[in-house]
């Protein structure tokens, strides 16, 4: 299951976020044009960061709690998490290479 993109929810978020100490959370929503502009690129770099990074989508419609608790107003929101904290955030459905590089700065 190579770059598996995990699936969060406002039930298991704070265990995903808890058992893996570097963790991309996309915010999304199936209605929104941008999100599904960045997918592939999401599944992409979970190639790529395989074994660094793990990546996760959780949808704000059907998970306005962990939405709220983040204050995610925009999305496609990416939230990097470092050892359970908020490390960064991008907002917007940027170019793989952006992400990379913002992933990359975490890293070291």
């Amino acid at each position: 299951m190579a770059g598996k993109v995990l699936t969060a929810t406002d039930g298991n978020f704070d265990d995903i976020v808890r058992e893996h100490p570097v963790l991309l959370v996309d915010f999304w929503a199936s209605w929104c044009f941008p999100c599904k502009m960045i997918a592939p690129t999401i599944e992409e770099l979970a190639r790529d960061f395989e074994g660094q990074v793990t990546f996760a989508k959780l949808n704000v419609d059907e998970n306005p709690e962990t939405a709220r608790k983040f204050g995610i107003t925009s999305i496609p929101t990416l939230v990097l998490f470092k050892d359970g904290k908020v490390a960064d955030k991008v907002i917007g459905a940027v170019p793989k290479e952006h992400l990379a590089s913002r992933i990359k700065m975490h890293l070291q």
